[in-house]
C-alpha cells in the first residue's frame, strides 16, 4: 500500500516527520518497508531560460542553446524539437544523475561543439512518459531555483506492508484512522455533503442471483465530458505507480486507494439491457476483459452481466464491452460487496492480481457501499460534469447476517493481562478501544435497528452471559472476532515495547535436552554431508502427476494445489534434486552433489528420508590425475555409509543385497540393510527409463537413506561413553581366501569378525584377484590385546577360528 505524505495529511491533522510517522505505523503493526522522497533525486535539477537557440553547424536535427540556470550563460547541445529562444524548462548540469535513462551529465563534445549539461524532458525524470520535447514551465518560473521545490514535490512516499487481516488499512484514510488511534494527530473526517437531491433513477435495473454478492449500489451520471483529471489527482496517483487514465477512471482508482471502496463505471450506451450478478457459465460468458486479455468464467466466479453475458468478473476486474472512454456522456457508477473468499479463488484461479481484488479478498468495509456512490459523484461531477440520478440499491442481505452477528464481541479486561502481559486499568483499556471506535454497548442499543429484535435480545444476552463487555466492533474491523483479538488491538496501542519481560519458571537442575533424537540424527547427517562436500538442497514437496508416475504415482494430492505442476505430495526426493541438478548443469556446473532431508508423501504415511544426487564428475581432470573421473555406484556407497554412520545406524552390522528396486539400475545398484525385510539404505546407478524421465545424463548416482529404518540404540543415556583406551599395542594378520563368486566381500568380513568378537575388533578387505585358480579376497584382521599380550599358541588359536569362520562361508584359506 503506497500514498504520499500530503495524501495522507488531507485524512490526518499532523505536525508529524515522515521519520515519526513511519516510526509510529511499524510500532502498530503496519510495517513500513519503505520511504521514498522524489524530491532529493530531482532536486539538482533548476529551472532554467533559453537565450538563444542556434542551428548546429553540423547537424540538422540539432540546436545549440546557451541557457541561463542563475549562474550565467552555458552553452548546450539539445535535439528536442521544442526548444526556442525565451521559453523555460529544466537543467541539469555537469556531475547531475539523470534518473530516467541513469547516467550521470558531464562535458562533452557533440558533432563538435561543447555541451554542459542538458534541458530534460519528463520521461528523463521520471515524472511522465513524455519524450516528445524538452519539458515547458510557465513563464513566471524563476530561473536558478530547484525544480523540485519549484514544481512542489518534496513529497514522501510510503510504502507499507498490509497484512491480510487489516483491509481497512488498504486505504489511506484507514492508515490515518490508526495513526489518529495512535495519538499521531486528529482524524479528518471525508467530505460529506450531499449531492442535489433527483427524482432521476438510474436507467437500468441490478438483479443479485445466488451467493457472492449481497448488496449492489448504483448511481448514474448524465451529460459528462470525459477528459484528463486534473493535475493534482494525476500526480497523486503517478506518485504511487498509478498510470493516469481518464478522469471517470482516475477518480474510481483514487477512492480505491484513499478510502479502499473498489468501484466500477459502466459506460450507459455500450449495456445491453439490465444487470444480473450471477455465476459464471463457462464459454457463454468468454469476454474480454480491461487488461486485453480473454477470461471464461466458471461456475464458481461471481460475473458481472448483462443480456449479452457476461462484462466482468464481480469484485476482481471489468469487461472492456462496457468500459468508459472518451466519447462516454452517461455511466453508471457501481458501489457493491463481494464474498472475500469467493474473490480470492476467482483471482487465484484466472491468476489475475488487482487493486480492487486485493481489498475485496481481504474484506471491504460493507458500510462502505452507500458512501461509495456518493462522494466519487461528487468527484466525477466536478471534473467531469453531469448531472446525477438518485442512488439506487439491490440488497439480498439476510436479516441475521453480516455484519449483526458478527460485529460484537464479549470481553473480560482481566485477559489483558492473562494474555498480553499487561496490567492496565479497565478504564485505561476503554480509553484505548475508543479511540478504534469500539465502544461498549448494551443489548438494548445493539437491538434499536435490527431487523428482528427478538431474536437479536436472545443472541446478545448469551454473548453477556460470559461476563465482561459487549464491545460493538466496527464494520471496517472484521478481523476483530474474539477477546484475544482485542487484547491485541490494546496491546500495539499500548506499546509492545512496553510489555514487561518476564523469564519463564525453570526447574531446578540441569536443563533436559529438547531435540529428540531423530532430530538430533537429522542433524549430524546435515553436517556430515555438507562436510563431504555436499551441497543441501531445499526442494517442493509438491510434484507433477508426470513426476511422481515413476514411483507408483502420487498417493495424496491437493485440493487446491499452487499449479498443476505441484498438485501431488512426492514419493520420492529425487524428482526435486533432479530438477536443482539439471539447472545446475544447463548453468556450466560439471560436478553437482546434491542431498536434501525431507519427508516423502506414502500411502502408509510420511517417511523421514535423506536423499542424494551425485551427477558429473566425481575427479575433474588434471596433470596428475589424468582424465576426468565420473561418478560411480562405488562413491554413491561410500556416502550412504558415512551417512548411515552419522544417523546412528548399526553400519558394523549391515549387509548388501544385490538390486535396489524397479527405479535402480538392475546391475549397478544395491540395498544396505540389517536383513531383506529391513532395508535401511539403497545406492547406485539411477535406472536408465528414469533418467530420461528426469532428464538426467546417463551414469546419475543416488542414494536414499530410510531414517525411519534405523533402529534405536539400545542405550537410552545421551552422555558418551568414557575414553578408555587400550593399554596393548593391537595386532594384525593378513589372510587370503578363495571364495566363491556369488560371496560378497561383506558377507566374509562378518564371519570373520563373527570369530571372536572380543579380540577381533576390525576387519578390512583390501586385494581382490583373480587367476586361473579362482576368486581371491584377502583381508586384513586387527586383533586387540586386553589384559596381556598374545601368546603364538592363542593367535595360532585365533587364526584358526578365522579360517574355520571363513570356511563356513564357502572361503579356502590360500596356501
Amino acid at each position: 500500500m503506497k500514498f504520499t505524505l500530503s495524501w495522507l495529511k488531507e485524512h490526518l491533522d499532523t505536525d508529524a516527520s515522515p521519520e515519526q510517522i513511519a516510526a509510529t505505523l511499524t510500532a502498530i503493526g503496519l510495517e513500513v518497508e519503505d520511504v521514498t522522497n522524489p524530491a532529493e533525486a530531482l532536486r539538482p535539477f533548476k529551472v532554467a531560460k533559453v537565450i538563444s537557440a542556434e542551428r548546429h553547424p553540423q547537424a540538422d536535427k540539432l540546436q545549440v542553446l546557451s541557457v541561463d540556470a542563475g549562474e550565467g550563460p552555458m552553452q548546450i547541445v539539445c535535439g528536442a524539437p521544442n526548444a526556442r529562444a525565451g521559453m523555460k524548462g529544466v537543467f541539469g548540469g555537469p556531475g547531475t544523475y539523470v534518473p530516467g535513462p541513469g547516467f550521470t551529465l558531464g562535458n562533452a563534445t557533440i558533432r563538435g561543439v561543447d555541451s554542459s549539461g542538458m534541458m530534460c524532458s519528463a520521461r528523463e525524470l521520471e515524472l511522465g512518459e513524455d519524450h516528445d520535447g524538452i519539458i515547458e514551465l510557465p513563464a513566471d518560473a524563476p530561473v536558478g531555483q530547484s525544480y523540485a521545490d519549484y514544481a512542489d514535490l518534496d513529497d514522501p512516499v510510503f510504502d507499507v506492508n498490509v497484512l491480510a487481516n487489516r483491509p481497512d488499512c488498504m486505504g489511506v484514510h484507514g492508515i490515518a484512522r490508526d495513526l489518529a488511534a495512535a495519538g499521531l494527530g486528529t482524524l479528518r473526517r471525508p467530505d460529506s455533503d450531499a449531492l442535489p437531491p433527483s427524482e432521476d433513477t438510474p436507467p437500468v435495473d441490478v438483479r443479485i442471483e445466488g451467493e457472492g454478492c449481497t448488496v449492489f449500489w448504483r448511481r448514474a451520471i448524465r451529460g459528462v465530458k470525459n477528459g484528463q483529471s486534473p493535475e493534482w489527482l494525476q500526480r497523486r496517483l503517478k506518485a504511487v505507480g498509478q498510470k493516469p487514465i481518464s478522469a471517470l477512471v482516475d477518480v474510481t482508482n483514487y477512492f480505491t486507494l484513499d478510502r479502499a471502496r473498489p468501484l466500477h463505471v459502466y459506460d450507459l450506451a455500450k449495456l445491453q439491457g439490465d444487470i444480473v450478478v450471477r455465476r459464471g457459465r463457462g464459454e457463454a460468458d468468454r469476454f474480454m476483459a480491461l487488461n486485453d486479455k480473454e477470461y471464461v468464467p466458471t461456475e464458481e466466479d461471481i460475473v458481472i452481466a448483462d443480456d449479452r453475458g457476461a462484462i466482468g468478473l464481480g469484485g476482481v476486474i471489468g469487461g472492456a464491452a462496457t468500459g468508459v472512454d472518451e466519447s462516454t456522456t452517461d455511466l453508471l457508477v457501481e458501489s457493491a460487496w463481494f464474498d472475500p473468499e469467493t474473490v480470492a479463488r476467482t483471482g487465484q484461479r484466472h491468476n489475475l492480481v488487482t487493486d480492487a481484488r486485493m481489498r475485496f479478498e481481504r474484506g471491504v468495509d460493507p458500510a462502505s457501499t452507500r458512501e461509495g456512490v456518493e462522494a466519487p459523484v461528487r468527484m466525477m461531477i466536478a471534473h467531469a460534469g453531469g448531472t446525477a440520478s438518485a442512488p439506487a440499491v439491490t440488497d439480498v442481505s439476510p436479516p441475521e447476517g453480516y455484519p449483526y452477528r458478527r460485529n460484537v464481541v464479549a470481553y473480560r479486561p482481566q485477559r489483558l493481562a492473562e494474555l498480553a502481559g499487561i496490567d492496565l486499568a479497565d478504564e485505561a483499556q476503554r480509553a484505548l478501544l475508543e479511540r478504534l471506535a469500539i465502544h461498549p454497548t448494551d443489548v438494548a442499543r445493539l437491538c434499536e435497528d435490527h431487523a428482528d429484535p427478538a431474536a437479536a435480545a436472545r443472541h446478545y444476552e448469551a454473548v453477556a452471559r460470559k461476563g465482561g463487555w459487549l464491545l460493538h466492533i466496527p464494520s471496517w474491523r472484521p478481523d476483530i472476532e474474539g477477546e484475544a483479538d482485542v487484547v491485541e488491538e490494546i496491546a500495539r496501542l499500548h506499546g509492545y515495547d512496553k510489555i514487561p519481560s518476564t523469564p519463564l519458571a525453570r526447574p531446578f537442575g540441569v536443563a533436559r535436552p529438547t531435540a529428540t533424537r531423530a532430530q538430533v540424527a537429522e542433524r549430524r547427517l546435515r553436517r556430515t554431508a555438507a562436510a563431504r562436500g555436499l551441497h543441501e538442497a531445499i526442494t517442493w514437496s509438491f510434484v507433477s502427476d508426470a513426476q511422481a508416475a515413476p514411483f507408483g504415482g502420487g498417493a495424496h494430492r491437493l485440493a487446491n494445489p499452487i499449479s498443476e505442476e505441484l498438485k501431488v505430495m512426492r514419493p520420492s526426493l529425487l524428482p526435486g534434486l533432479a530438477a536443482a541438478a539439471r539447472r545446475n548443469l544447463d548453468r556450466g556446473q560439471s560436478s553437482v552433489r546434491l542431498f536434501e532431508i525431507g519427508r516423502r508423501y506414502l500411502a502408509e504415511g510420511e517417511k523421514p528420508t535423506a536423499t542424494l544426487l551425485l551427477v558429473g564428475e566425481a575427479r575433474p581432470r588434471g596433470w596428475a590425475a589424468g582424465k576426468a573421473r565420473a561418478f560411480d555406484p562405488y562413491d554413491a556407497k561410500a556416502e550412504a555409509y558415512a551417512l548411515l554412520e552419522a544417523a546412528g545406524a548399526p553400519t558394523g552390522n549391515l549387509a548388501i543385497f544385490e538390486g535396489a528396486g524397479a527405479d535402480w539400475h538392475p546391475g549397478r545398484s544395491a540395498a544396505l540393510g540389517l536383513g531383506p525385510k529391513k532395508i535401511l539404505a539403497r545406492f547406485g546407478e539411477l535406472h536408465p527409463a528414469l533418467l530420461k524421465t528426469l532428464d538426467l545424463p546417463e551414469g546419475t548416482v543416488a542414494a536414499e537413506i530410510y531414517l525411519d529404518a534405523i533402529p534405536a540404540p539400545r542405550s537410552k543415556e545421551r552422555a558418551r561413553v568414557a575414553y578408555a583406551p587400550p593399554a596393548l599395542q593391537p595386532v594384525t594378520r593378513d589372510y587370503a581366501f578363495f571364495v566363491p563368486e556369488d560371496l560378497q566381500a561383506a558377507q566374509l568380513e562378518r564371519a570373520v569378525a563373527g570369530a571372536d568378537k572380543k579380540r577381533i575388533v576390525a576387519t578390512r578387505i583390501f586385494d581382490r584377484f583373480e587367476g586361473k585358480d579362482g576368486l581371491s579376497l584377502a583381508i586384513e584382521v586387527t586383533l586387540q590385546p586386553r589384559d596381556k599380550s598374545f601368546t603364538d599358541e592363542e593367535l595360532a588359536e585365533l587364526s584358526q577360528k578365522i579360517v574355520t569362520a571363513a570356511a563356513a562361508k564357502g572361503a579356502k584359506l590360500r596356501t
